[in-house]
């Protein structure tokens, strides 16, 4: 965990579930390194299932086509990632529409592409 966050760098939060494989050293090693362990509600493996289906998502579509060069350039790449995955990246659950709600163009002019994520992914409306 030392070795992970160098240099003052770790982040304020650290969630895990209710294995008892993290015994009683990992809280307080982690509280040490001023950062507040989180555990997931007591019988909630759904929890679980959301943070992973994230992380596999950014995976599927940013980190298997993008070699991120340094730290700062992967921290930049899922700023970007974050904002594409609000704004414009379309969800079933929320019934084809974005976390941001985005608007849909009602124009009948010509299909304009607006890149994103460095022309990884675009997205679609209509000039006016």
């Amino acid at each position: 965990m030392r070795e992970a966050f160098p240099y003052q760098s770790a982040p304020r939060f650290l969630i895990f579930d209710r294995d008892a494989k993290y015994g009683l050293e990992v809280p307080i090693a982690v509280r040490s390194m001023a950062i507040r362990p989180v555990r997931t509600s007591f019988q909630s493996p759904w929890q679980n299932g959301i943070a992973e289906r994230w992380v596999e998502s950014c995976r599927r579509d940013l980190l298997d086509h993008v070699i991120a060069f340094n730290e700062r350039h992967l921290k930049r790449l899922l700023s970007d990632y974050v904002r594409y995955y609000h704004e414009d990246r379309t969800h079933l659950g929320l019934r084809k529409e974005t976390p941001a709600g985005r608007v849909r163009s009602t124009d009948r002019g010509t299909v304009v592409s607006q890149a994103r994520l460095g022309g990884l992914h675009h997205r679609y409306d209509r000039a006016a």
